[in-house]
């Protein structure tokens, strides 16, 4: 363990206490603790989301790579990440008027109680395994450079995240991400500074060529595998609960169109900024490190002690501002949505919001124990929003009308898929399934489907109870 590392892990910690007790607001109500009091402005709302999405999978998963294949790894999680803020911009104004504060009383108004739970059960589920991806990295990388057991990372990055996430809600949430994503911007902006003083594109492409990576400019390179994860991430993020939190918390629908527009600007710079690190990775390094991100090799090799201290950072920004991000809108669905249906005499309660937190990050750390694999985690929670949530979600923005049979059958044949799909990657129930992200098309035909077919069912049962009624009506007059 070097010692510079240590003194950064300690200085990122206490940065993170230090800007929660002077931004501090207290939350009275379970609607300030999940919602921020007063609301958020524009700017809080750009600089939150843009640090809750460019987690591990953005700084480690895309700059290994970009190291390895080029410019088209934009496609893992750069492309969705901005399709998703374009959708997210069509849908704001609808969003921010609907009555409904979270994801689950909209599936209620627009089909019934029944669905509400399910779609309750697969939110807070997603929500864990998004957060577990985090865990994941964090836990691998403060292994790397601290020199300790992956357990004990895991365990020091969820109390740090559960002390500040518990106490403020999503104010305490956001007013970090804003400081974690300066962080990790400065942090990503000096390291492309340093690679691009030692290397250059010509470099670049000569160390591809030797290293027989075919395509290491083309931007569809990767083919089929790059278009189902891209549709995985953009299909769950669009109706994302990150997304819908922030959204509902604006202070109005003005500041949260203005808060998704300026993300946008932001996301085409960090993930350049992250392709641009991994490529000018490759001569630096000569290969690719055949274990670990390529960032962590950077950092203990190349990186004198004050750049490679901020790069350190920067990852634990990117990866606890997601994670917190997780754990917070997980609880939400917990205290909101899920306990107040079994006991609903503690709706509304601040102290269930924070035991919520807790719990939450408890099953989280569980779930981390199981993958090692931070792209394969987070895809894995993906495609329980995509394939589950996905299509009966975006109908309730359109549906003028109740169709429970329609919401039921998909979420059941879609999110069932995910669900078997889930098991069968974590080797509890062997089935035999592709592995993600090759699984979607299945799971969303599925959804598809008993949609349609719910859809048919009450066609066909509203059209009888009009012909039952006709009789009666005539006999009336």
């Amino acid at each position: 363990m070097r010692a510079e590392f240590l003194l950064a892990f300690v200085v990122f910690l206490l940065l993170i206490l230090a800007v929660n007790l002077i931004f501090r607001k207290r939350a009275r109500t379970q609607e300030d603790f999940f919602f921020a009091p007063g609301g958020l402005r524009a700017p809080l709302i750009a600089l939150s989301l843009s640090a809750a999405w460019f987690g591990a999978t953005s700084i480690l998963v895309t700059s290994d790579e970009a190291c390895r294949r080029g410019v088209s790894a934009f496609w893992i999680v750069g492309m969705p990440a901005v399709l998703t803020i374009l959708v997210l911009l069509i849908l704001a104004g609808k969003a921010a008027r609907i009555p409904a504060l979270t994801l689950p009383q909209l599936a209620e108004a627009r089909y019934g109680r029944v669905v509400r739970h399910i779609v309750s059960f697969l939110i807070y589920w997603y929500m864990i395994v998004f957060a577990a991806s985090q865990l994941v990295a964090l836990g691998g990388f403060l292994g790397t450079f601290l020199s300790i057991p992956y357990i004990l990372g895991l365990a020091a990055a969820a109390a740090v995240v559960c002390l500040y996430a518990a106490a403020g809600g999503l104010f305490s949430v956001v007013v970090t991400e804003c400081l974690q994503f300066f962080l990790l911007l400065a942090g990503m902006a000096g390291l492309a500074v340093f690679l691009a003083g030692r290397t250059n594109f010509s470099e670049v492409s000569e160390a591809a060529a030797r290293q027989g990576a075919a395509g290491y400019f083309d931007f569809l390179a990767g083919g089929w595998r790059d278009i189902w994860t891209c549709l995985s991430f953009l299909l769950a993020w669009a109706i994302s609960p990150v997304a819908w939190q922030r959204i509902r918390a604006a202070r109005s629908v003005r500041a949260a169109r203005s808060g998704l527009l300026a993300v946008l600007p932001i996301f085409l710079l960090l993930y350049g900024l992250v392709l641009m690190v991994g490529m000018f990775s490759l001569p630096v390094l000569s290969t690719p490190p055949a274990q670990g991100p390529v960032l962590s090799e950077i950092i203990a090799t190349r990186a004198g002690p004050v750049l490679g201290a901020l790069i350190f950072m920067a990852v634990l920004a990117a990866v606890v501002s997601t994670l917190d991000a997780g754990i917070n809108t997980g609880a939400m669905t917990l205290a909101r949505d899920i306990v107040p249906a079994l006991r609903p005499a503690l709706r509304g309660s601040v102290a269930l919001s924070r035991l919520s937190t807790v719990l939450t990050m408890a099953l989280a750390f569980l779930v981390a124990t199981r993958f090692t694999s931070i792209l394969r985690t987070i895809g894995l929670a993906s495609e329980i929003m995509a394939e589950g949530l996905f299509l009966p979600g975006a109908a309730m923005f359109i549906l003028k009308r109740r169709l429970p049979a329609a919401g039921l059958l998909s979420l059941l044949c879609g999110g069932g898929f995910a669900l078997a799909s889930f098991l069968n990657e974590t080797g509890v129930w062997s089935l035999g399934l592709p592995s993600w992200p090759f699984t979607l098309p299945v799971g969303l035909g599925l959804s598809a489907a008993g949609f349609a077919l719910g859809a048919a069912y009450e066609s066909i049962r509203t059209r009888k109870s009009r012909t039952t009624a006709l009789p009666k009506a005539t006999l009336l007059s």
